[in-house]
């Protein structure tokens, strides 16, 4: 019988991604061998025994544990996953949002791995790969039935070397091969500048362990510009660490603030709060879309239920599931989903996601192509959202790229501003 033990582990909530991890903790304690379900175990012995015994060739005893640990785990949600002492290295590597690899965000859709966004200004997106693209084979292996944690592996690797992908697109009729010279990744969270009419314009890429921090520093650039209003822009943004998504959310809100609480199975309900005494008091409009998840869905939960944003968009990603990791003691670990999390007014956004106050979607101009939105409920097993069901929606498509003229969601957010700031600026009448 194993002994019982208390361990330290770490919430994560994770987009089915190259990145995207949101930090916290909990202490739990470990099961025992015995007790319902374990029983079993006694056909998994005979099987493993069976093989070693009499398969045609040698196997290690621990390939057939990780791949049956790994087959479990993937009849499970998207989300739950096994990873290999290097695969467990490798996550805590992302949390720092620099590591070896080519970019891309990626998921599991109609049995096929999908892109999601390829990461602005990385290998893959330089690349050409796109948003939708199926991804068929990596280094001429097949991604049949591969995990995503495989498929990310597979796909990083050292800089300056190569990896072959082979990639069916939409409207394409035969599959085509692209090399793609590893780089590393290294995500600047934070990029800020002065729209018009004194506007300051903030895009947050992803919340890493300095995103708080250099969201500040921004904020205080623009404010000795003088701006008078904000637009905040999450799209595509895939989430991060959860204490950056508080910490962002400390910018906007004042101290004491709900921003996101988490629920499992039991009913055991954990509260984040903000923690600043200042922040930035001007209006917002945050900018959301089909790739805004996670964290970037917390943020903007947060501001929308407080009244201290307008939220323009479509809606985001719908990703609203908390994962446990824990490391075991092979040096491996496990990331299971074990709770929900929830807006400040108790709304789920798993697998419906954030929406809008005003709705605005982006249109592809002169000809330009389109690719299928891929979102949570797309993704197989997802978990279904224990307030609302999902219904079933046409396919929806969204534009490749959009030249910043034609950024129709921006625009319309400077107007709002716009007439925001000529309404406050009108007299009292007497």
């Amino acid at each position: 019988m194993i002994s019982k033990r208390t361990v330290l582990i770490w919430i994560l909530i994770l987009l089915v991604a190259t990145t995207g991890i949101l930090i916290g903790r909990l202490t739990v304690t470990s099961v025992s061998a015995e007790g319902e379900g374990y029983e079993e175990l006694k056909t998994f012995t005979e099987v493993m025994s069976m093989v070693k015994k009499h398969y045609v060739e040698e196997v290690k005893s621990k390939d057939l544990v990780y791949g049956a640990i790994k087959g479990m785990l993937n009849s499970l949600d998207p989300h739950s996953t096994f990873m290999t002492p290097e695969g467990y290295k490798e996550m805590q590597v992302d949390t720092k949002g620099e590591f070896g690899g080519i970019g891309i965000q990626i998921g599991v859709k109609d049995g096929m791995l999908t892109v999601i966004a390829p990461i602005e200004d990385t290998p893959a997106y330089k690349a050409g790969i796109k948003a939708g693209d199926k991804i068929i084979k990596i280094n001429t292996e097949s991604t049949k039935d591969m995990t995503l944690h495989d498929a990310v592996s597979k796909m990083r690797g050292a800089p300056k070397t190569p990896v072959t992908i082979t990639i069916l697109r939409e409207g394409w009729k035969e599959t085509k091969d692209f090399t793609i010279i590893r780089d590393i990744i290294k995500i600047k969270s934070v990029k800020s500048k002065v729209l018009e009419n004194n506007i300051g314009y903030v895009k947050i890429n992803q919340f890493q362990e300095q995103t708080a921090s250099d969201l500040s520093a921004a904020l205080k650039k623009l404010g000795d510009e003088k701006i008078n209003a904000l637009v905040l822009d999450l799209r595509n943004n895939p989430g991060g660490l959860l204490n950056s998504a508080i910490d962002v959310s400390g910018r906007f809100l004042p101290k004491g603030k709900l921003v996101v609480y988490t629920k499992t199975k039991a009913g055991e309900r954990t509260e984040f709060f903000t923690e600043e005494n200042s922040y930035f008091t001007q209006p917002i409009i945050v900018l959301v879309n089909q790739g805004s998840a996670s964290a970037s869905e917390i943020v903007a939960g947060a501001l929308k239920d407080w009244n201290r944003a307008v939220i323009l968009g479509i809606q985001t990603f719908g990703k609203g599931s908390v994962q446990t990791v824990i490391p075991l003691t092979d040096g491996s670990g496990l990331r299971l989903t074990t709770a929900k999390y929830y807006t400040p007014k108790g709304k789920s956004i798993q697998s419906t996601g954030i929406t809008p106050d005003i709705v605005v979607k982006l249109e592809a101009k002169n000809g330009a192509k389109e690719h299928p939105v891929v979102r949570e409920k797309d993704l197989e097993r997802h978990l279904k959202n224990d307030q609302t069901d999902t219904k079933p929606e046409e396919t929806e498509t969204a534009p490749i790229e959009v030249d910043e003229k034609d950024d129709i969601q921006l625009q319309r957010a400077i107007d709002i501003l716009k007439t925001w700031n000529v309404f406050k600026e009108l007299p009292k009448a007497s």
